[in-house]
């Protein structure tokens, strides 16, 4: 099931990864960090998660993400229940 942005927003909040059926590339997906008191940062991010064997970071990596207005648009995302997909 795939739903808007809107809605892929309230998942992350929740504690889940979502991702989109269009992007480029596949297996990465976005989660969000709540600091806790040991962290750098004081509010809540979200990232974009690049396992292993990505072709862009192929040993994997978390990047800061910001959404573009095609992103926010889209009515493609959907819940990641695993690392492949």
């Amino acid at each position: 099931m795939t739903v808007s942005f809107g809605d892929a927003l309230s998942q992350l909040k929740k504690g889940e990864r979502v991702a989109r059926n269009g992007w480029n590339g596949k297996n990465m997906w976005l989660q969000m960090q709540t600091p806790d008191a040991h962290s750098k940062m004081t509010l809540p991010y979200i990232y974009i998660e690049y396992p292993n064997g990505h072709p862009a970071y192929p040993t994997g990596s978390r990047v800061p993400w910001l959404a573009s207005q095609t992103d926010m648009l889209a009515e493609d995302w959907f819940v990641v229940h695993n690392e492949t997909y």
